[in-house]
């Protein structure tokens, strides 16, 4: 973003650059390539246990404030994330700026892999939003810290499996929690975005013998599950999902689902899906809580496709990684003991222990 803007513009993204809640980041690198139509956010928060490790986010943002918001938030969640994953990589993320429909070329995405690849290394990029593993073959051809690529170009392929899986381990913990097994069988979810994650969980729940009920803005998304399994109920919208009769209730599309309003009309007793940055504001956490609803953080139970991206990094092993990602169900689980023991929500219990091993990390480094 190198061209004048209006000064207000400007000012709005400084503001929210180092506005006090959003503080801490290492470095956020704005990008604009003139040819390509390029406008992008690269958000690195912390690269205490490694290098930066999160993915890249095409959406047309309403302003670049939100963009780099989205960008600030989104890196700082990969922190978290990585961190109660266990594995040795910090937390970054990329936003692209644009309807992926309409702008995302080849010379867009290389441009972008230049921009990544001028960190030397300390931001790894991956799929998120609006891209995909086709689009990771193209970046990593000019930068070779991409993960998410292709199985014929060296990678692991579609990370959706492995997130979906961890999601459902997660839910597995919070079945256990809330009643006893773990288990969905006789229980009903519902999930709210089919795509590429939300329709691996469907298959989970299904094999699992639980009753599900979903919903997608995208009208074919509904209809692949339907036609696959009949049995499966839709819904117009989130809205009327949240209000109809559910144990659990599992936010798999954009972040900010759970709101004051969706907390007040939720229906389930378990909140538990892949969606990012599911609470809309600090505070929410407390108002599920108080409602006696049990919520598995979202950066802990999503974790299982950033699991099988670091392992790509070492020579792919489904195997490895899908172990890896089982171990969720047990992180999870120690994070409810952990919230029950100190009297405080899972989602702060979950923010406690990554940052204990950031804060480790960060120890041993200064005096290894």
């Amino acid at each position: 973003m190198t061209d004048v803007r209006p000064t207000d513009e400007v000012d709005g993204v400084l503001h929210t650059l180092f506005r006090s809640d959003q503080g801490g980041h290492e470095q956020v690198m704005l990008c604009q390539d003139r040819e390509s139509g390029l406008r992008a956010v690269i958000a690195l928060h912390s690269t205490a246990l490694g290098p930066a490790l999160g993915g890249t986010r095409f959406h047309p943002y309403a302003s670049d404030e939100a963009a780099v918001l989205d960008a600030l938030n989104l890196s700082r969640g990969m922190s978290y994330k990585n961190a109660l994953a266990g594995l040795d990589h910090g937390g970054g993320k990329a936003v692209i700026i644009g309807n992926p429909d309409e702008i995302k070329t080849e010379q867009l995405l290389l441009a972008y892999g230049r921009f990544v690849a001028s960190l030397g290394g300390r931001y790894v990029t991956a799929c998120d939003v609006g891209t995909y593993v086709r689009d990771m073959d193209v970046v990593a051809r000019e930068n070779p810290w991409t993960t998410g690529r292709s199985p014929e170009n060296g990678g692991a392929g579609d990370s959706s499996v492995l997130t979906a899986f961890g999601v459902f381990q997660g839910m597995r913990a919070a079945a256990r929690t809330q009643w006893g097994e773990p288990t969905l069988r006789g229980r009903r979810v519902g999930v709210a975005g089919v795509g590429k994650v939300g329709h691996h969980l469907v298959e989970h729940l299904i094999e699992d013998g639980a009753e599900v009920v979903i919903t997608d803005v995208r009208a074919e998304a509904v209809e692949r599950i339907i036609a696959r399994h009949p049995r499966v109920t839709a819904v117009t919208d989130a809205d009327v999902l949240v209000r109809t009769p559910l144990d659990v209730y599992a936010p798999c599309a954009l972040g900010g689902a759970l709101d004051d309003g969706t907390v007040a009309a939720l229906t389930a007793t378990v909140v538990c899906g892949a969606a990012n940055n599911q609470l809309a504001h600090p505070g929410v956490e407390k108002d599920l809580a108080d409602r006696g609803i049990l919520y598995a953080p979202d950066y802990v139970v999503n974790a299982g496709g950033v699991i099988q991206v670091a392992d790509e990094l070492h020579g792919f092993d489904f195997d490895r990684a899908k172990a890896k990602a089982t171990g969720i169900y047990d992180t999870t689980l120690a994070i409810f003991d952990r919230a029950k023991a100190d009297g405080i929500p899972p989602a702060a219990a979950a923010d406690r222990l990554a940052e204990q091993r950031m804060a480790e990390a960060r120890t041993g480094a200064l005096t290894g």
